[in-house]
């Protein structure tokens, strides 16, 4: 007879029934009693009145019981903490009982009774249940310790357990050894700062005999705490491989995973010239071809790990490639999945075959399908460089098909292979016109805008065919609009008799008919370009486009080393690092492959550029359509490049030139060239501070006699506007060297890599004198603080006010700008002392039109006091006297530049107001120099 009768009752009082049967004298009724009891509790019944009477059938020699009764006592021991007591004294026999198999049952239920007044009472038994002479306890016990390390950390650590629990991984036996590495992973994962697995070679040797012996979970435990360790050379990083490779052959895919991934980090650490080396990438492809025969789900799983292995070691599956084409029946997430690493895996030996297939690809029913496979052969296109020519004509044959989302597809793949191989296959471009009205799609309707925007020159009716699409401009979607206005004036500028109706259009279209913001300040600025000065527009509507990269997809090179070292988990079939996606980032450690050792050389493929790479090889920037700043400054963030002024740079500056003149001409100097200023080496220790709102709100900070005046720090970029990237910062001038001090804080989910910085052209040439060096990762929520050499030499152009600086810094997320005023004194020089006569001479020769006055109030400062401390900022004392008991100071300081500007200083004894006039030959500067008086005198 089955169970199921205990389901079935529907007599009334069936409480009291029970309690009577619970209390009767019979072993059996008792034990029918029980399972109605636990069948009710399964249903969803509550019977928890039954408490005391369930656990006075503890005190029973039969197992089954006793199964029952814990299971009970584990449902209803949180609801009923009090009663819960009452089963302790049992516990504690129970742990003491010849047979093994109870004492392990006492253990397990003891550890998932979550209750805090037990738990106290449980260290004992649980203490003698960790050496226990049965392995089988031993290992139910190493578990238990975990459990009541997550109700009560302090009581585990208190009594020892952590001890007693590493003691266990030198047991005899492999399955309390893979147990008592589960149990301290686990702890370890809550307590990352608690050096709990402190791994060394006697342990991992330990550790890899327990692997052969234990059970299918237990290896995967043990793998995975052998990925945490990080060899102390590469023989050892050998040594562990070649035990741990036997794994690979394993049945359970969860072995496989996390054998590979212990195998993928060791690697890194192994040369690419031992024999061992290529002897192991050949060992890694037939597992991971294995697991493709798996269910689909399994696939799947496989294949978003596989992708990530590819992107960082394509030579292990680069043979294999028949094993990625797509099956039938194969479920459309796995289908894309092995189209995305076909492509990856794509190189001038297999393209032919990969073309034959994506083509087969294209004719299917499945529609998402078909578009990512047209999309596959533009991205071979790009990637193979020989294939090219073959990839266009297979595209050429899929548009002829005149199915309308495939030649929608091959039209924004071919617009990214013209910008890869320009001035090759524009012959294409006539078919690509014929099917100008079947396009629907915003990116299709773009790419195809582009396109005749970009080679308005060969297509003889660009004009009308820009038109036709002119004519419902207001419904198009933005993106269009905005390729559509770029396109039109492309054409203006290349064939302005004929098209100036059309551009007027358009420019009245998008500036005065529009809501969109971006569309309209677009329009503004061509506009202004092609009114003001035509030339200028050329130059920025057709300047020349950088060529787009090979793999745009491509996982940053520090996330996929931390992804790898997650092969196996979620975080690898997410591709995002598990801070991410777990709430709270308890128990999240970002991990890293291991440093490479001296032997080994970079094992980089050659697809991606190597981590720590400066952002000089990174690939260029491109700014995205309606990135104004992007357009307008046309920033190329790579390290700055240090030499003289442009030559043209003077011109710029209109009437005044700011680059030189002054006092050096006087002199007989006229060709004086201000020298660079020093580059200053990044980890200078300058104090930090800030920029724009201390120029206003002065109320800190303290200046030194061994520097200029640093204002506090503030923030110039606020996380809000650049995705979770906060700057702070401030400007410095410590020995004759200029830096900017900044604090970056990641408040993103994401960590942050591949910083650089550039600036646009200033007034005074100011630009970083060395890359942006973020030496490590930006982790959420951390923050680092550095110091960026600025040196005076860059190119030169005045801005408005004169002392704004636009900036733009990239990461791995995208580029953002923003701009500071830097506070005139840190351009102030140490050679800016003047001799007597000379700043007579240099004060009459100045017009007394380009003296100004300025009032500076609320200073109680001596004039010994503000002699001293504007000596400190690079202003100097030239000459003081005392006419009718006011001090007068004549002072004197110069720019980087090569500007004099010339002070008198009046200071009437106390009187708080001083009263400052000031000469120079460029007068612009002078509401500045009083700013920076004002700075340093009043903090």
């Amino acid at each position: 007879m089955t169970d199921s009768k205990y389901f079935t009752t529907t007599k009334k009082g069936e409480i009291f029934e029970l309690k009577a049967e619970l209390n009767s004298d019979k072993k059996e009724k008792k034990k029918e009693a029980v399972k109605k009891v636990i069948a009710s509790m399964t249903v969803g019944k509550d019977v928890s009145a039954l408490f005391p009477d369930v656990v006075n059938c503890m005190q029973t020699d039969n197992l089954e019981l006793k199964k029952l009764v814990y299971l009970y006592l584990m449902n209803y021991a949180k609801s009923q903490p009090d009663m819960a007591i009452m089963a302790v004294n049992t516990f504690v026999k129970d742990c003491e009982d010849p047979n093994p198999l109870i004492r392990a049952l006492a253990v397990r239920t003891m550890g998932c009774i979550r209750v805090d007044k037990i738990t106290e009472y449980l260290c004992e038994p649980l203490r003698k249940c960790l050496k226990d002479e049965d392995p089988y306890v031993r290992k139910t016990a190493a578990v238990c310790v975990a459990k009541l390390h997550d109700i009560n950390a302090q009581l585990v650590e208190d009594q020892g357990f952590l001890d007693t629990l590493k003691d266990l991984i030198s047991d005899s036996n492999p399955m309390v050894v893979a147990n008592a590495v589960a149990a301290l992973s686990e702890i370890a994962e809550s307590h990352p700062s608690s050096n709990l697995l402190d791994l060394n070679p006697q342990s991992i040797n330990k550790l890899l005999t327990a692997l052969n012996e234990c059970t299918e979970w237990g290896q995967i435990f043990i793998l995975d705490c052998l990925a945490n360790y990080t060899p102390k050379d590469d023989r050892e990083a050998q040594s562990i491989c070649e035990r741990v490779t036997p794994r690979l052959s394993h049945a359970n895919s969860a072995v496989v995973l996390s054998a590979v991934k212990v195998l993928m980090k060791f690697m890194e650490m192994l040369s690419k010239d031992l024999d061992y080396y290529g002897t192991l990438l050949k060992k890694l492809a037939p597992p991971l071809v294995t697991l493709l025969s798996a269910e689909p789900e399994l696939q799947y799983v496989a294949l978003r790990n596989i992708n990530l292995i590819v992107q960082k070691r394509p030579e292990i599956l680069k043979h294999e490639m028949k094993v990625f084409f797509v099956k039938y029946n194969d479920p459309i997430y796995v289908k894309l999945e092995k189209l995305d690493i076909m492509i990856r895996l794509a190189s001038q030996a297999n393209i032919a075959q990969v073309l034959a297939e994506l083509k087969e690809y294209a004719t299917e029913v499945d529609v998402d399908f078909v578009r990512k496979a047209v999309r596959a052969i533009g991205r071979c296109a790009i990637k193979v460089e020989q294939s090219a020519e073959r990839c266009v004509s297979t595209l050429l044959d899929l548009i002829q098909t005149k199915v309308n989302y495939v030649v929608q597809e091959a039209i924004v793949v071919i617009k990214d292979i013209f910008r890869k191989y320009p001035n090759k296959y524009e012959s294409v471009i006539a078919t690509l016109c014929e099917n100008l009205d079947s396009l629907d799609e915003p990116e299709a309707r773009a790419a195809m805008i582009w396109i005749v925007g970009e080679y308005a020159e060969r297509i003889d009716n660009a004009d009308e065919l820009l038109e036709s699409f002119l004519e419902g401009f207001h419904d198009e979607s933005t993106q269009v609009q905005l390729q559509l206005l770029t396109a039109i004036v492309k054409l203006f500028l290349k064939k302005p008799t004929e098209t100036q109706e059309l551009v007027q259009q358009v420019l009245s279209l998008a500036t005065q008919d529009s809501d969109n913001p971006d569309l309209r300040d677009r329009g503004y600025i061509y506009w202004r370009l092609l009114s003001t000065d035509p030339v200028a527009a050329k130059e920025v509507v057709l300047a020349e486009k950088p060529l787009i990269s090979e793999e745009t997809d491509l996982i940053e090179p520090t996330l996929l080393d931390e992804l790898i070292c997650y092969i196996g988990t979620l975080a690898s079939v997410y591709h995002k690092p598990p801070s991410a996606f777990v709430e709270g980032g308890r128990g999240v450690v970002h991990k890293s492959l291991p440093p490479r050792t001296a032997s080994s050389e970079s094992t980089e493929s050659p697809d991606t550029a190597p981590a720590g790479a400066p952002p000089g090889e990174q690939l260029d920037v491109i700014p995205t359509q309606g990135d104004l700043l992007g357009d307008l400054l046309n920033l190329d963030l790579g390290p700055p490049v240090s030499g003289p002024p442009l030559a043209t740079s003077a011109v710029q500056m209109g009437a005044v030139d700011l680059l030189g003149g002054g006092l050096d001409s006087l002199i007989g100097a006229p060709n004086f060239v201000a020298p660079p200023a020093a580059a200053v080496p990044a980890n200078l220790g300058a104090p930090m501070g800030s920029g724009l709102s201390d120029l206003f709100d002065l109320t800190s900070g303290v200046g030194t006699l061994s520097g200029s005046y640093v204002a506090p720090k503030a923030v110039w970029l606020p996380a809000m506007k650049a995705k979770g990237l906060e700057i702070s910062g401030t400007f410095t001038r410590q020995a004759g060297s200029i830096s900017m001090d900044l604090q970056l804080t990641n408040k993103a989910l994401q960590v942050m890599t591949d910083f650089a910085i550039q600036f646009n052209r200033n007034s005074f040439g100011l630009a970083p004198a060395a890359p942006l060096q973020v030496h490590a990762p930006l982790s959420p929520t951390q923050t680092v603080e550095l110091a960026l050499p600025l040196s005076t030499a860059g190119s030169v152009m005045k801005t408005e006010p004169l002392n704004n600086l636009q900036v733009a810094v990239k990461n791995n997320i995208d580029v953002f700008y923003f701009s500071t005023l830097y506070p005139l004194h840190i351009l102030f020089v140490e050679d800016g002392k003047m001799d007597r006569q000379m700043f007579l001479a240099t004060w009459k020769d100045i017009p007394n039109e380009n003296e100004a006055q300025f009032q500076i109030r609320d200073c109680p400062l001596s004039a010994e006091a503000v002699s001293s401390r504007l000596q400190s900022s690079n202003i100097f004392t030239v000459a003081r006297r005392n006419v009718e008991g006011q001090d007068m100071l004549y002072q004197s300081l110069k720019l980087t530049n090569g500007i004099w500007v010339l002070a008198e200083l009046r200071i009437q004894p106390g009187n708080p107001s001083f009263t400052l006039s000031l000469k120079c030959r460029a007068p612009e500067v002078s509401q500045h120099v009083y700013q920076a008086y004002e700075t340093i005198l009043k903090n």
